[in-house]
């Protein structure tokens, strides 16, 4: 179904009781449920790769004050700072928010790029989001389990020199937007994580090594007209499983997000 109610506007003492109480939600969860989270460095060198990506950090986006993106670089040293040799082991869970903890002005963290309900916003920790995308894709490209992600419900910048799919990444906002991961295999992972001078770069390690490969494909992208006079764009990401030269593929991921731009409007004439 890819009909999408026009978004409705919500008031900002309705927005902060909200967000809290799914924070303290979580909290709950972490402290009563049963998962068992990954939260150790690896103790040993794992020497085999399985899948290693780099996303450009200084992206010049409309309407988007460059400080913003230098206080990024500055709010991806902090965060990956917590995750960076983190070990997964079987049966295991990588929560991004639970390494990584609130980030706040008291740890360091700067203002940053947001969206809100579809709209360009700044708060503190912006653009923790470029982690997020990095490491779904990252994960997507293993045996690891997506167990939670999330997508932006809306579609905020055309597609300017993407590299990836649309929707192939994952959106954060702590703790109940999280990424998390399930390790169901008998091997364990290691991520790694750094910056570079342009780049934020991740790479997968495993102990044992990984004899088949994955990668991701889009189907059925479409871009529609609302009855409500706005349009939405429609994806499906696929995860493809291939070993000993045949393929499986499992559907990961299905966005359905509003577009806060024409995407027919005539380029200029030159």
């Amino acid at each position: 179904m890819n009909e999408i109610r026009k978004p409705k506007k919500r008031g900002k003492l309705r927005k902060i009781i909200g967000k809290e109480y799914f924070i303290l939600k979580r909290k709950w969860e972490w402290i009563f449920g049963d998962k068992k989270y990954a939260k150790s460095t690896a103790k040993e060198n794992y020497d085999y790769t399985v899948f290693e990506h780099k996303s450009l950090i200084l992206r010049p986006l409309k309407d988007v004050e460059m400080y913003l993106q230098e206080n990024k670089k500055t709010n991806l040293e902090l965060a990956i700072k917590h995750l960076n040799g983190i070990e997964i082991r079987p049966n295991q869970y990588f929560s991004l928010w639970k390494l990584i903890g609130r980030p706040t002005k008291s740890k360091g963290y700067l203002e940053g790029l947001v969206l809100n309900n579809g709209k360009i916003d700044k708060d503190t920790g912006g653009g923790l989001c470029q982690l997020g995308n990095l490491l779904f894709w990252i994960f997507g490209h293993s045996s690891l389990t997506i167990k939670e992600r999330y997508r932006h419900g809306f579609d905020v910048f055309p597609d300017i020199n993407r590299k990836i799919p649309f929707g192939a990444g994952a959106t954060l906002s702590y703790n109940y937007i999280d990424l998390q991961v399930k390790n169901e295999t008998e091997n364990s992972f290691v991520i790694k994580l750094w910056l570079d001078e342009t780049h934020l770069n991740g790479v997968l390690l495993s102990k044992y090594e990984v004899r088949e490969s994955y990668k991701l494909v889009e189907r059925n992208h479409q871009i529609k007209q609302q009855f409500w006079g706005g349009y939405s764009r429609h994806n499906q990401i696929f995860k493809v499983f291939i070993k000993d030269e045949i393929e499986e593929e499992e559907m990961i991921v299905e966005n359905h997000a509003v577009m806060m731009y024409n995407p027919f409007l005539e380029k200029p004439n030159k």
